[in-house]
């Protein structure tokens, strides 16, 4: 009987390959560190958000040009967070979106006025890794879409709580 394809792989990766990336490369290698940098974002996010981080980061590698992270020097890559859920969503102005109310642009250099409220989050992570953070929001079905039809791999950092039964 031919293999299955694992569940827990996306773009080639595990989870633990994955997060094993993160902490290697953005972290130099400090679990610590990337659990002070989860920790932050978990106290500043609104409730019923899930929070991924994509991009070389994660796979090691450049998307665009196959190019190492921080190939241009240490600092030089950045880290690409997005926030996933409704009110995340809504912490964006209606003029930071790719796709309105579906997928919002990165929080970055070229774009830092369109989540007023996330700046100063934005800016305190920036500091604590000593690399650029770009901060996005979309809606579930977006990285559903990225992760699971594109099998773009993204590493969970806040898991969305279950819903509560009223």
């Amino acid at each position: 009987m031919p293999d299955e394809p694992r569940s827990d792989v996306q773009g080639g990766l595990t989870e633990e390959e994955k997060r094993a990336n993160v902490i290697r490369l953005a972290f130099g290698g400090s679990a610590e560190r990337f659990e002070e940098f989860c920790r932050t974002i978990r106290q500043e996010i609104p409730g019923g958000t899930a929070v991924v981080l994509r991009g070389s980061a994660v796979t090691g590698t450049r998307w665009k040009d196959g190019a190492s992270f921080d190939a241009d020097g240490p600092g030089s890559s950045d880290l690409d967070l997005t926030l996933v859920g409704d009110q995340a969503i809504d912490l964006f102005k209606p003029t930071g979106f790719f796709i309105p109310g579906v997928h919002s642009r990165p929080l970055s250099e070229d774009d830092p006025d369109i989540a007023p409220s996330l700046i100063p989050l934005r800016e305190t992570l920036m500091v604590m890794t000593r690399r650029p953070v770009n901060i996005q929001a979309s809606r579930d079905i977006v990285i559903q879409f990225r992760g699971g039809l594109l099998d773009q791999p993204y590493l969970t950092l806040v898991e969305k709580p279950p819903p509560q039964d009223e």
